[in-house]
């Protein structure tokens, strides 16, 4: 079963519903268009799907590895936890608060949504990420004071 936070959907396909799908059905691992990778340097990435709606990706993390705080260029989405545990930090009050994903566990988010997501446990972890529509941007942020100060914005294809 999988655990899901509360949030208003758009019209459309639910993205976390996708997500679940690509995880656990005839499309999931055994499945994917690509073999699971770790890379130490870096979490590794794969898109596995792309919709004129959606698309999907699948996230490999090792213990330690994590984004910076960011969004997803006005698209709203969400993520599922496939295996390992995965930290989400969301600021509330100017500052972060976490909250642990463990395998089965998912999040639905919207357009203005922003986080950072990190692998802090001691075992790898793989996740299966939905955004509506595709990502053209990403902004990245630092918290300075308790205040969201844009740090980076980048563009999809050149950034990352």
């Amino acid at each position: 079963m999988i655990s899901i936070s509360s949030h208003p959907r758009t019209s459309g396909p639910d993205p976390l519903a996708i997500a679940h799908r690509y995880a656990s059905d005839a499309a999931g691992p055994a499945g994917w268009p690509v073999p699971l990778r770790f890379d130490p340097a870096q979490r590794w990435y794969h898109r596995l799907a792309s919709a004129v709606d959606h698309e999907v990706w699948l996230l490999t993390w090792l213990p330690g590895q994590h984004t910076d705080l960011h969004d997803h260029g006005g698209a709203a989405g969400a993520f599922l936890v496939v295996s390992g545990t995965l930290v989400e930090e969301t600021v509330a009050n100017g500052r972060l608060r976490p909250r642990q994903l463990g395998a089965g566990a998912g999040r639905r988010f919207g357009a203005r949504h922003v986080h950072q997501v990190s692998n802090a446990g001691d075992r790898p972890a793989v996740s299966v990420h939905v955004y509506r529509p595709a990502l053209r941007s990403m902004t990245r942020y630092r918290l300075d004071g308790g205040r969201l100060r844009v740090a980076e914005v980048a563009e999809a294809g050149v950034a990352w």
